[in-house]
């Protein structure tokens, strides 16, 4: 056969002659469905009386000598003599540190850990622990049970926990609540761009959506930013 056209396993499954179809009802959608719902009643029963949460998002690759997965540690701290339980993906890096930071303060530190091929290692730092199957579901136990997130510098999934918050809290889908973006050199080239681009020269947000946000350079300044919003708007 010339290379050029070798077909590939998947291609070369399908033109095989029909096979004994071996029904498995554990792979239909149905009993996905049923899984979800698991999912979901697991985690809202685990979570029902956690009392009001602040979930910290960061890159999973954060190093524990690196200075803002102190700052998540410091952060958590804060949080905690605050009276707020800390919720994180339970995985390494930045969820770790504020992890860690909760459960040294002896304060609630929650993780939702997820099944994934790298970098999803649940770290010892968890006095409640939940594992999820599926992003969506994971995502919902974030914004269900927090009344306000703080954002660490990270990959493509910690922008997308800012954006579907950004989107739910514009649309108000979600009461809204403080999101803090914590590190100046990371966050100013993407705020620069939502203000420039979104704002003022396709007119995509409005001026007030600017206020769902806040950049901050210390652990301190993201609890009082937390704080002062959460209590201005009766969140708890």
């Amino acid at each position: 056969m010339n290379k050029k056209y070798k077909c590939n396993e998947d291609e070369k499954e399908m033109l095989k002659g029909e096979k004994k179809f071996e029904y498995d009802f554990r792979r239909t959608d149905p009993w996905r469905v049923m899984r979800i719902q698991g999912e979901f009643v697991e985690g809202f029963d685990t979570l029902a009386e956690a009392g009001p949460c602040i979930s910290f998002f960061g890159s999973a690759r954060t190093q524990p000598k690196d200075k803002y997965y102190k700052a998540a540690e410091k952060t958590a701290a804060l949080m905690v003599k605050k009276g707020f339980g800390v919720i994180t993906g339970g995985g390494p890096g930045i969820m770790e540190a504020a992890n860690k930071g909760a459960f040294e303060a002896g304060g609630l530190s929650i993780g939702c850990n997820i099944d994934l091929p790298l970098e999803q290692n649940p770290n010892p730092y968890q006095n409640v622990s939940l594992e999820f199957r599926y992003f969506f579901v994971r995502k919902m136990m974030f914004v269900k049970y927090s009344i306000g997130y703080v954002i660490f510098p990270g990959g493509f999934g910690t922008l997308d926990e800012l954006f579907e918050a950004l989107t739910l809290a514009q649309t108000g889908k979600i009461e809204h609540f403080p999101i803090a973006l914590y590190g100046s050199e990371y966050w100013n080239d993407l705020y620069q761009w939502l203000d420039e681009c979104l704002l003022e020269k396709y007119c995509t947000i409005s001026p007030e959506d600017k206020n769902l946000y806040k950049i901050v350079d210390q652990p301190q300044e993201a609890v009082d930013y937390i704080t002062r919003i959460i209590e201005r708007d009766g969140l708890i």
